[in-house]
């Protein structure tokens, strides 16, 4: 008969059949328990930088929207109200993005402190919920579009590496409940005792927080040296266009100085979109499908958009989220293939009113047809100020539709067009509350003097742009205080389909002044005073700025 072991089962040994002693309520009597709450919390936020990171680094070979943070966001996005999205824009505008990864890394932080007193408290639970968490992530990942049920092992290898490094972890915090510091070395004389001291558990958090760290970095470095993406953008030559955009008046430019440039570089171009992670497409395996009410399927490459009869012009395009006065507009030189020629091969039938156009990343919008087969210019734009498509404007391929506002027109990184009906399917945002349709408004900016600007009594420069894309504009007015409307200097009109530019010489007095602006488009139609928020089909109204001449 085996002889039985004699040896004391240890406290926190898994399977001895009794509670931990180890655990609050099983110390011994007269131990004081020193912030243990505040080390665990400490170590569940360790082991959520090692799902991260984990998940980071494997995620390298795999797509980049199946990263847990990335998934995250984009579901966030997805199930965002339209209230909270228009007070993100309307607060950060263009840092949208980033405000909303500085409050998902506020909300994990809060989370992984609650996850790792849970499991310092009861292990099970704590066990629980971070199973919960790695499943909501999962369910996250494998929704996106374009994402592949294998895309989900870079999470599940992170949520089960964040398990271990919390048991290892919080086995710690356990041994020194039961084993509390002393200031002899007690280890090194009894070797039943384990090392328990404040010191070796940070210095465990610190060495598994580092490894974290470097596997992240590794994983984002391994990711650019993958993706080729951006040389190849850099290196593709353009084909010159079968109609090249018109010559731009000399005049184009507002009088008054400070005034935003007529032609915007692509860096100042305004970024507003539902891609957290900007896809990455290789020309070489990009296809758009046109299909759904057509008498003809037809499926284009890039080299197609290459061969075909491209044309070149100058369009501004406006986010339905700008706020009035706002910057969310921009005026550029786009190069692209017409879309009626497009639609024209595939042979929309009778019926059909609607084009649905969706990007790699899921995202849609609906166009009305008509619009899209007139003479005002839609195209699948490849370049834009010269060169290809910036990464974030929609390289490869891109919309880019006259009048319209960019949810219902704009999309960047298309894939497919379907033609349908308005009384059948739904866009991205139509699904959220917003218009079908979105015609954008007449609208007139007033860029300097800036709101609560001082400036000196004498002749000020007043200036600014406005637009009426497709209809242009005729005038504008401004008004000082409750005085007159007084109409402004336009500068030099490149065409219907940009902006115009303006300016006005006013003789300011000393004291507080607002000034006003209001445009008149092509059609003889005045800019309306009604204040509109921007949902459900973009703001409306005159601004007023306030200023303070000395």
């Amino acid at each position: 008969m085996e002889k039985p072991s004699t040896q004391t089962p240890r406290a926190d040994q898994p399977g001895t059949g009794t509670a931990p002693r180890n655990q609050p309520g099983h110390h011994a009597p007269g131990r004081r328990l020193s912030g243990p709450s505040a080390l665990a919390a400490l170590a569940g936020v360790v082991a959520a930088g090692v799902v991260l990171a984990v998940a980071e680094l494997l995620g390298a070979f795999f797509t980049a929207r199946a990263t847990p943070v990335i998934a995250l966001g984009s579901t966030f996005i997805d199930f965002t109200p339209s209230w909270l999205k228009d007070f993100a824009i309307a607060t950060f505008g263009t840092n949208d993005k980033l405000a909303l990864f500085v409050g998902m890394a506020v909300t994990i932080l809060l989370l992984a402190c609650v996850l790792g007193i849970v499991a310092y408290r009861k292990w099970a639970l704590g066990v629980a919920g971070v199973l919960l968490m790695g499943a909501v992530i999962v369910a996250s990942v494998v929704t996106r579009a374009g994402v592949k049920p294998l895309d989900a092992i870079p999470t599940l290898v992170g949520t089960a590496a964040g398990l271990i490094a919390l048991r290892f972890l919080i086995s710690r915090l356990w041994r020194m409940q039961q084993w509390p510091d002393q200031d002899s070395d007690l280890a090194a004389k009894d070797p039943d005792r384990p090392a328990t001291s404040r010191r070796t558990f940070f210095a465990a958090a610190g060495v598994t927080a580092a490894a974290s760290a470097i596997a992240a970095t590794g994983g984002r470095m391994l990711s650019a040296a993958r993706s080729n993406i951006a040389q190849a953008r850099e290196s593709l030559q353009l084909p010159a266009p079968a109609k090249p955009a018109a010559a731009v008046p000399a005049g184009v430019q507002s009088a008054a100085p400070g005034v935003t440039p007529w032609l915007t570089p692509n860096n100042d171009f305004y970024r507003i979109d539902t891609a957290l992670s900007v896809p990455e497409i290789n020309v070489e395996d990009w296809e758009l499908r046109i299909h759904g009410l057509v008498e003809q399927e037809v499926r284009l490459s890039f080299q197609d958009l290459l061969d075909a009869q491209l044309i070149e012009s100058h369009v501004s395009l406006t986010c339905v989220s700008n706020p009035v006065g706002g910057n969310l507009a921009g005026n550029a030189k786009w190069l692209g293939m017409p879309i009626r020629d497009v639609l024209a091969m595939a042979r929309p039938k009778d019926g059909a009113d609607m084009v649905l156009s969706t990007s790699i990343d899921g995202f849609s919008a609906s166009t009305p047809l008509e619009v899209l087969q007139d003479d005002r210019d839609a195209m699948l734009a490849i370049g834009m100020n010269g060169e290809a498509l910036p990464l974030e404007h929609g390289y490869p391929v891109r919309m880019v539709v006259p009048g319209l506002y960019g949810f219902v027109s704009a999309t960047k990184w298309v894939v497919d067009l379907e033609v349908t009906r308005f009384a059948d399917s739904k866009a991205y945002w139509t699904q959220r509350g917003w218009s079908e349709r979105g015609p954008i408004k007449t609208m007139a900016r007033v860029e300097v003097p800036k709101s609560f600007a001082k400036v000196p009594a004498g002749r000020v420069a007043i200036g600014g742009t406005a637009w009426a894309q497709t209809r242009g504009i005729t005038k504008v007015e401004v008004q000082i205080d409750n005085g007159p409307w007084t109409e402004a200097t336009l500068a030099d009109e490149a065409s219907v389909i940009t902006w115009r530019q303006w300016s006005f010489d006013w003789d300011a007095t000393p004291g507080p002044h607002y000034i006003k602006a209001r445009a008149t488009d092509g059609t003889g139609e005045v800019q309306t005073d009604q204040r509109a928020d921007p949902v459900p089909d973009g703001a409306s109204g005159w601004q007023s700025v306030m200023v303070t001449v000395e």
